[in-house]
């Protein structure tokens, strides 16, 4: 029959396994580890623990032989087996493989964020995305690519710039089949599909598919010019345009046209050029039905009839 601690009301399941609960409180740590003179109040625990030292890991996985220093660590990584999720959230009823997770979940249920960050008092949800967050005041990039040596934040960073040097393209769409090496550019891509634009300009709701685009097209209304030349100091609304810019400063002319092999510092440049070739008059006046190869042989074709 269960037995009650009084002090916190956790239940166990006899009375020599409240004694061993009770030392919690009281603070006896009768077991210690003869590597780092740590102490423990059950035997069992320390046991556990000497593994941390041993590299020991006796519990393997009869599906994948993959090996674990704990019992209850394999027991978790069997339900990636069996997709076993017995942890239930009681107020969504979704469901989970670790109970860690649940507990995780909850807290969007409850807007708890219990671990907080000591320079800035920002609030996570995880202790995991604490750490993390803490390495944006710290600069700590511990995960380092094993084939170029960059170094990288998060591990998510690391593992999505792995994809450059495999080619690992693992997100494909479902209504074209065009594969992708992240999540986040299938979601752009899908909205091509689906026609949606989610990102709506607060000034003159003109709306967009992708939030980068939305800032890029306020500093039209701001007149905000964030990228300097540092040649020249000349200040750009977009970093496209500063690049471009910097081919006047450096000379480089990297299109080439495939006709002719004439080279451009622009690709607007080397499209106009082509038109020499294709005979390509896609400009036509509304007027007259007269075609030009360009917009502004158009635009001076136009002041005839404004006259």
């Amino acid at each position: 029959m269960p037995v009650q601690c009084a002090v916190c009301t956790a239940k166990v399941r006899s009375k020599s396994a409240l004694a061993v609960h009770m030392a919690k409180h009281k603070g006896e740590t009768s077991f210690e580890c003869t590597v780092c003179n740590k102490k423990f109040a059950r035997k069992g625990n320390m046991r556990t623990h000497l593994r941390t030292h041993t590299r020991e890991e006796p519990f393997e996985c009869t599906i994948c032989n993959k090996k674990f220093s704990q019992s209850g660590h394999m027991r978790t990584h069997l339900r990636t087996h069996t997709g076993e999720k017995p942890f239930e959230c009681s107020i969504c009823n979704k469901k989970f493989a670790q109970n860690s997770h649940l507990r995780y979940h909850l807290r969007t249920h409850t807007g708890e964020k219990p671990f907080e960050c000591t320079v800035c008092n920002r609030k996570f949800g995880r202790s995991s995305e604490l750490r993390s967050h803490l390495r944006t005041h710290t600069g700590e990039k511990p995960f380092e690519c094993s084939i170029c040596n960059r170094k990288f934040a998060q591990s998510g960073d690391l593992r999505s710039h792995l994809r450059i040097h495999t080619g690992e393209k693992p997100f494909e769409c479902a209504v074209c089949n065009k594969k992708f090496a992240h999540n986040s550019t299938l979601i752009h891509h899908l909205r091509t599909h689906t026609g949606e634009t989610p990102f709506e300009c607060t000034i003159c709701n003109r709306k967009f598919l992708q939030v980068c685009n939305l800032r890029t097209h306020l500093r039209t209304h701001t007149g905000e010019t964030p990228f300097e030349c540092t040649i020249c100091n000349r200040k750009f609304a977009q970093i496209s345009h500063l690049r471009t810019h910097l081919r006047t400063h450096t000379g480089e002319k990297s299109f080439e046209c495939t006709v002719c092999n004439k080279k451009f510092g622009q690709t607007a440049e080397l499209r106009r050029h082509l038109r020499t070739h294709t005979r390509e008059t896609p400009y036509e006046c509304t007027v007259c039905n007269k075609k030009f190869a360009e917009s502004s042989n158009l635009r001076r074709h136009l002041r005839i009839h404004t006259r």
